[in-house]
């Protein structure tokens, strides 16, 4: 694998890893707010990054790569607003997209159909992450400000449930 390709790989299972705190950090707030719901869609995004990370982790032991960990730094959002988070989320996903589209771009330029390959399921996940941001934040809007409809929103996001990823690696 070319070293650059397996340089940014590495470098997005770090990413992959403090978007899963930010996302818990996105959690406590919502704890802290008495929306259990809005707390529990964003631990199960959580875990789901989490997941990421471990693909691209495994990815790199398949294919003979050394995985190197580095510290995961610490979420730096301060959320003042209900929608503080979402905003947030939905900003942090198109950031993921960038950097998936970075990676995809250079495994592209040195020809690795293995990785490009690979990357396709994170290129689809990443539409799905940020047409589910924008979802929240519309959802947000339109119901958010009436305490009914708050409490049915959050009564929604209380019924996610985990399904871990299914990627043949």
């Amino acid at each position: 694998m070319d070293q650059k390709v397996s340089a940014l790989l590495n470098e997005q299972i770090n990413k992959e890893l403090y978007s899963a705190y930010l996302y818990l950090d996105m959690a406590n707030f919502y704890s802290s707010k008495g929306l259990d719901g809005f707390a529990n869609w964003y631990e199960i995004q959580a875990k789901e990054e989490q997941d990421h990370a471990m693909l691209i982790y495994q990815y790199l032991h398949n294919n003979g790569e050394p995985v190197t960990l580095e510290a995961v730094a610490k979420p730096d959002k301060v959320f003042k607003t209900l929608s503080d988070p979402l905003t947030a989320a939905l900003e942090h996903e198109k950031y993921v997209t960038s950097l998936i589209n970075a990676i995809y771009a250079a495994a592209q330029d040195v020809h690795d159909y293995r990785t490009v390959q690979f990357l396709d399921w994170f290129v689809k996940e990443q539409g799905e992450e940020e047409k589910n941001s924008g979802d929240m934040i519309t959802k947000m809007e339109l119901f958010g400000s009436d305490a009914k409809g708050l409490y049915m929103l959050n009564s929604e996001l209380k019924t996610r449930v985990y399904s871990a990823p299914s990627l043949e690696l």
